[in-house]
């Protein structure tokens, strides 16, 4: 596996509820267009359909998920990245991204999306 990602000033928590959050995944998500799930908030074995950005709806199913900590999945099925939160203190923690080793080119996908989710959750924290 290779990783990518970013420190963030903000509780763990709000880090985990954006990345478990299938309705923003469009927001910090540059691949994902839309999502269809049943559930809001994903959970272990959660199951739905992400649009790309292309058009192309695809199956996806969370194959792993430790709650609060980190969660996998797969997209058509394929295993697809790994999304991890880390508490670096009370306000800090750092978003990380998992990509399998063939799907290399990706890891700049998903750089991108941990700066999207860096500047969402930090702007959101100084509209508290």
């Amino acid at each position: 596996m290779l990783e990518t990602g970013v420190e963030i000033l903000v509780p763990a928590s709000a880090a985990w509820k954006l990345l478990t959050d299938t309705s923003r995944w469009p927001e910090w998500g540059p691949s994902v267009s839309r999502v269809e799930s049943a559930e809001q908030y994903i959970g272990p074995g959660s199951t739905g359909r992400v649009q790309t950005i292309i058009g192309i709806w695809l199956p996806f199913r969370v194959t792993e998920f430790v709650a609060g900590q980190r969660w996998g999945w797969e997209v058509a099925g394929i295993p697809a990245t790994g999304h991890r939160v880390e508490p670096l203190g009370p306000h800090r923690c750092r978003v990380v991204f998992e990509v399998p080793l063939p799907a290399t080119p990706y890891l700049a996908v998903c750089r991108l999306a941990a700066q999207r989710i860096k500047r969402i959750l930090e702007q959101e924290q100084l509209h508290q």
